[in-house]
Parts: structure tokens; C-alpha cells; sequence
């Protein structure tokens, strides 16, 4: 596991084509831009843990 402190505006790259942004930061909020391609899932916790069923669109 890789633990980083990244700012606002400051970004991660996954591989080639998969960038995570900070976007917003304050007091136990945190605001991600995930851009992947489209054949990639990008899925929220929340919803891997729960019965729900979603699709990747």
C-alpha cells in the first residue's frame, strides 16, 4: 500500500492513463477527479461492500 499527502490541485497517476486529483480539501472532506478510460470501472467503496448492483457506463 501507498500512502500519500497530496494538496489541492496536486495529482496521482496510475499507469499511463489513469490521473487522481485533489480537487477540494477541508476538515474530513475530500473531493477526487478520477479520469480513466472509459473501459476502466471507477466505483465508490460503498457500493463494492453493499448488495447493490451498479454498471460501468
Amino acid at each position: 500500500m501507498l500512502v500519500l499527502g497530496r494538496k489541492p490541485g496536486e495529482y496521482v497517476m496510475i499507469g499511463n492513463d489513469i490521473k487522481v486529483q485533489v480537487i477540494k480539501s477541508k476538515e474530513g472532506d475530500l473531493r477526487l477527479s478520477i479520469e480513466a478510460p472509459k473501459e476502466i470501472p471507477v466505483v465508490r467503496g460503498e457500493l463494492l461492500n453493499s448488495k447493490t448492483s451498479y454498471s460501468c457506463k
